[in-house]
């Protein structure tokens, strides 16, 4: 018996290194759409405070993501700007569920402060510039694969300035991109999400304003963990559904998820 507990004794420490080295190997490489990055970089910030553990987070579009998880890529979570990409993903039986919305988005139309485009709620101001032949350039993401730019372009369709404004419109390969043509002065102004928009190093350089949720179908934006997922993973994934998190998120602008 006193052999066991010296045993034992002396294998506590080394049963205790070995965690903390699994640990610090077990960095899960994430997928997240572009629109939560000031949010979850402040998210993964407060999770490795608490919990010492890492994670890897790699931005892009959502769509481009989908193909790049079907191929193969290394993600062990996913969190997606529009829940039918995980949809997507669980009928190719890529994920072992459909995951949960973690947060749902809302768009802005967002011009540099120096920029003379008037900025309104139903766009008065870009027909205005459309009409007078003033609005030369306006950013949106690609509506091809990044969900912002598709709600983008429902709500030019919706206040009828699709047609028109397609001349002027530059394109951004994601959200993120299109909110850094929206207020560097490349593009008169855009429609992003209101998450960088109210994002310190937008804000500081841009005038906002929120467009209706009407005009657009809504954001549910939807996580999920993949077949690869580990423990790091995994804890991340529920630490995300957290009251801590969930008040980031509303930080930036994101409604409360409902599930």
């Amino acid at each position: 018996m006193k052999f066991r507990v010296m045993l034992l004794a002396l294998l506590l420490p080394f049963l205790a290194m070995s965690k903390v080295v699994l640990a610090a190997q077990d960095v899960p490489a994430i997928a997240a759409a572009s629109s939560i990055k000031f949010a979850l970089d402040d998210i993964a910030k407060q999770f490795t405070q608490e919990t010492g553990r890492k994670v890897r987070i790699s931005y892009g579009s959502s769509g481009n993501f989908v193909a790049q998880i079907r191929n193969g890529a290394p993600f062990e979570l996913f969190l997606s700007a529009d829940e039918r990409y995980i949809t997507q993903l669980a009928k190719a039986q890529q994920t072992p569920d459909q995951g949960v919305i973690y947060a749902v988005g809302q768009l802005a139309i967002a011009a540099p402060k120096s920029s003379p485009l008037p900025l309104d709620a139903n766009l008065d101001g870009v027909k205005q510039f459309l009409d007078t032949k003033q609005l030369k350039r306006f950013a949106i993401a690609n509506p091809d694969h990044a969900p912002y730019g598709e709600r983008a372009k429902e709500v030019l369709q919706k206040l009828g300035l699709w047609q028109d404004i397609q001349p002027n419109l530059v394109f951004g390969e994601n959200v993120s991109q299109a909110a850094q043509f929206a207020v560097s002065g490349a593009t008169q102004g855009g429609l992003v999400a209101l998450s960088l928009a109210v994002a310190k190093p937008f804000k500081a350089r841009a005038n906002y304003v929120v467009i209706p949720q009407e005009y657009y179908t809504p954001l549910d934006q939807r996580m999920v963990l993949t077949l690869k997922a580990g423990e790091t993973a995994k804890h991340f994934y529920t630490y995300l559904q957290s009251d801590a998190a969930q008040a980031v998120f509303a930080d930036y602008g994101f409604a409360r998820a409902t599930n």
